[in-house]
């Protein structure tokens, strides 16, 4: 008998000695995973949308569904909003370290390759990559999207967590696009007036000054935004002269522009058109922050749907009050104890702020 004959033999004997569970986690697949190797799109990102609506993968795609996401010109319109691409990353390594299926790896592989290639020179991300319309291609920090990859990437560098398996392939071109990625923040932190203050939701990629996204997201001072980058530069372990320095200012302005004593309620009320209502009441001791400041007078700024601006919130239609966070407390636990623990690390001498200004 020929050894070509003998071979399917031979391997029939290998798999038969192999241990069923060896097997079962060959094969072993995750249903949403699934469902992320077919969304993934060609330049190795994922949309926020499936068919118009949000991305749901616990949702069993029929087989119309599999051919037509399988098959060649779909639309890439892959990005890092609302979370897209950077949790299908971390999910895939989760799936894939409890099953073992390389599928799942090689997919995340291809979502921090397109991490890397969506990146600017300048250090900054768009929202949307490949696509460039409307508003997609600003510098984005909205909704913590160029934070989030950062985050990732720096995972990555640390091998932490499930990310300590992408660290052999990316771990220096993570590194060079994290040192390029902080570089970029310091250089967006908006000044006014000389005077450092916090970052805007979204840049222009090109002047790096604050841009207009949506009719109502005007360029203006992020709150929000600027505490999840405030916290990604405290993440730093050895941060440079210019981090602190940022971070001081930051939480200098955070201080700065707190709304004492007032608090949001959220009511209901059969007079608006929503049948719902938010509004802000008095309450001692309570703490607010506008979800954004103006660029001139740094005072909250609100806008109606069409982009006009409005002297206060009651101005804004009922449907733009309940419809969007323009208040909240994003700061609070930053600068009750997130702030001192990290000035504690860094040997600096405690805050001397009045309490009553941290709550």
């Amino acid at each position: 008998m020929s050894a070509v004959r003998r071979f399917p033999r031979v391997l029939l004997l290998l798999v038969a000695l192999l241990p069923a569970a060896t097997l079962q986690a060959a094969t072993a697949t995750d249903p949403q995973a699934e469902n992320m190797l077919l969304l993934q799109t060609a330049s190795g990102g994922w949309s926020k949308h499936y068919r118009d609506k949000a991305v749901d993968y616990r949702r069993p795609l029929d087989a119309a569904e599999r051919a037509a996401l399988r098959a060649h010109g779909r639309t890439d319109d892959a990005t890092i909003d609302n979370k897209a691409t950077t949790s299908e990353i971390r999910y895939l390594l989760q799936a894939h370290a409890r099953t073992g299926n390389p599928a799942y790896l090689q997919a995340a592989g291809r979502g921090v390759a397109y991490l890397l290639a969506a990146q600017y020179p300048n250090g900054g991300w768009p929202q949307y990559y490949p696509d460039r319309s409307f508003y997609r291609h600003q510098i984005t920090f909205n909704d913590d999207a160029m934070t989030r990859v950062l985050e990732l990437l720096q995972d990555i560098v640390e091998s932490r967590d499930e990310l300590a398996l992408l660290a052999p392939q990316f771990g220096s071109e993570a590194q060079a696009a994290l040192e390029r990625g902080l570089d970029c923040v310091l250089a967006t932190q908006v000044h006014i007036d000389a005077t450092a203050t916090i970052w805007a939701a979204q840049y222009d990629e090109v002047t790096l000054l604050p841009a207009k996204a949506r009719s109502y997201e005007l360029p203006s001072l992020a709150v929000s935004e600027s505490v999840g980058v405030l916290r990604l530069l405290m993440r730093q372990r050895a941060p440079t002269p210019a981090q602190v320095a940022a971070i001081e200012a930051g939480i200098a302005w955070l201080q700065a522009h707190r709304l004492p004593d007032l608090a949001m309620e959220k009511i209901d009320d059969p007079m608006q058109e929503t049948g719902r209502d938010v509004r802000i009441v008095a309450r001692p001791g309570a703490s607010l922050w506008a979800r954004f400041y103006d660029l001139q007078r740094q005072q909250p700024m609100f806008v109606n749907r069409d982009g006009v601006q409005v002297a206060q919130f009651a101005d804004i239609p009922n449907e733009r009050r309940v419809g969007y966070a323009w208040y909240g407390v994003w700061p609070e636990k930053l600068l009750r104890s997130e702030w001192p623990a990290w000035r504690a690390r860094q040997g600096m001498p405690a805050d001397d702020t009045p309490p009553q200004a941290r709550h």
